[in-house]
């Protein structure tokens, strides 16, 4: 019987970020999707509702960025048999310095959500065909564009508090990674070579050569 193996992407992102991943045969994949939250939805009761896509006992759970985040909280409300972190934090503690600013001086509030709704009009004022990729690139991964979703998201983001100790877990982190930058990331990790936040698409030949092992 094989291992049901479940994927969470980072935030706004689809599944599709995880195309160029390849996984040991042993395992059965499942790609889980962002829901929209309710206005002031708790993330205890939104990781509950997201627990039902989850239709196996004790899978391993794989998180990306704010995905990351998000299994931690489904492994508070189920067992699983492993824990995947990719590109996030396995403790508040692990934030940043300017996170604890952003919340304090509510900076969230300011992030302009609507620019991540629609990016047309960023591609048309590209002068560079690498700038011009990249917009597609985004088109393509980020599609979950809702302003409620996005303005909650953020603000679950920074206002997270890990307050169990993680059991059985892996900690893949970027050592270019500037959202989550590897210096303020503690032990136990394992830092990727010239690896960004995003290193989840254009990293992928690694984590193919070591998922074997990490999982």
């Amino acid at each position: 019987m094989k291992t049901p193996l479940y994927l969470m992407p980072g935030m706004a992102a689809n599944p599709k970020i995880f195309q160029y991943l390849k996984f040991p045969q042993e395992y059965e994949v499942y790609y889980m999707h962002w829901l929209i939250p309710g206005k002031e939805e708790s993330l205890e009761n939104y990781v509950s509702r997201l627990r039902a896509q989850i239709k196996h006992e004790n899978p391993v759970l794989l998180g990306v960025s704010f995905g990351g985040i998000i299994v931690q909280e489904l492994a508070k409300q189920m067992e699983v048999k492993k824990l995947l972190l990719i590109s996030t934090v396995k403790h508040h503690e692990e934030f940043p310095p300017f996170f604890e600013k952003a919340l304090q001086y509510r900076l969230y509030k300011l992030f302009p959500t609507a620019v991540l709704q629609k990016v047309d009009w960023l591609e048309k004022m590209a002068f560079t065909r690498n700038f011009k990729q990249k917009m597609k690139l985004y088109q393509m991964y980020m599609d979950v564009n809702d302003p409620q979703y996005l303005n909650w998201a953020i603000r679950q983001v920074l206002e997270w508090k890990q307050t169990q100790k993680l059991q059985n877990f892996v900690h893949i982190v970027g050592e270019k990674d500037k959202v989550f930058p590897a210096k303020y990331i503690k032990e136990p990790k394992i830092v990727v070579p010239g690896g960004r936040h995003d290193m989840i698409i254009f990293r992928a030949r690694w984590f193919n050569k070591h998922l074997p092992e990490l999982l």
